[in-house]
């Protein structure tokens, strides 16, 4: 990252803006010691994280969920249940 010192700062600061505003952040330094970081402001706002298995426990699948309906979903393919026959 780049470090810049206050007087070329204050010297630049309209092109700095912008590099910083483009994604370019840099630090500034006194007297070679870094004080402050320029960064855009888009860059720190990131989306909350995600918790995977939040609802551990919450709910509940069925020993035979699998073959729940199978039977019926059968009888559909086959024809049993159309009304038109």
């Amino acid at each position: 990252m780049r470090t810049v010192n206050i007087h070329e700062a204050k010297t630049h600061l309209s092109r700095l803006v912008e590099q910083a505003a483009d994604g370019e952040a840099f630090i500034i330094a006194k007297a070679g010691k870094p004080m402050v970081k320029v960064v855009p402001l888009q860059a720190e706002e990131r989306p909350a994280a995600r918790r995977i298995g939040f609802m551990d426990g919450e709910g509940m699948v069925p020993d035979d969920f699998d073959t729940m309906f199978a039977d019926e979903i059968v009888a559909m393919f086959e024809g049993e249940d159309d009304p038109a026959r």
